[in-house]
């Protein structure tokens, strides 16, 4: 009798209890929308970090899935929307910084398909360059619907690179068994 009363207690309590999801997360003073809308799909925040000291040390950096997981492999396997959002939070970050960076660390996970990718990295980082200021925000969005990679910068987009192995590459700076810094790639995760 005594549980009886303890459940129906509890669920009268449920039921009148207002839960709200939080709609934004602060990481390093900087605040991350919990989704982000790309082609009528809702991405979620998987993870944040920021300052990286192997990376740019200057930035906010967000991953957003169609899947929530904390398996990096099956993400970059994977053909579901998936996106990178690095907010910039210095204003001392030169173009050709964030650009030598990325194509230091593509070639990393790229390994030996660097050869076939290193066209589309150029045009990648073309779509980086130019000038890069405090509180601009770049999204790096997947879409498996054609296959390419979606550059945008302050919501304009610069460009798209085709290509699930230009993906797999790309996102493998974050993700890979051997991504630019560790701590980040566990934040990333969710871990």
């Amino acid at each position: 009798m005594r549980k009886i009363l303890l459940l129906l207690t509890v669920i009268s309590t449920l039921q009148f209890t207002n839960v709200s999801a939080q709609k934004t997360f602060t990481v390093d003073g900087v605040i991350l929308p919990r989704t982000i809308k790309f082609q009528n799909k809702t991405l979620s925040l998987n993870g944040a970090g920021g300052r990286s000291k192997l990376w740019l040390g200057s930035c906010v950096q967000s991953l957003y899935l169609s899947q929530l997981t904390q398996d990096a492999e099956f993400i970059l396997d994977s053909h579901t929307e998936m996106a990178i959002r690095i907010n910039i939070t210095s204003s001392i970050v030169p173009a050709t910084k964030l650009t030598k960076l990325i194509h230091d660390r593509f070639e990393k996970s790229a390994g030996n398909n660097m050869e076939l990718l290193r066209s589309r990295l150029e045009d990648f980082n073309n779509m980086l360059s130019g000038q890069i200021s405090q509180k601009d925000i770049f999204k790096i969005i997947y879409s498996p619907i054609d296959s390419t990679v979606w550059v945008y910068k302050n919501n304009i987009l610069k460009g798209k690179i085709k290509g699930d192995d230009f993906k797999k590459a790309l996102f493998g700076i974050w993700l890979s068994n051997k991504p630019a810094d560790e701590k980040l790639k566990n934040q990333l995760l969710g871990k």
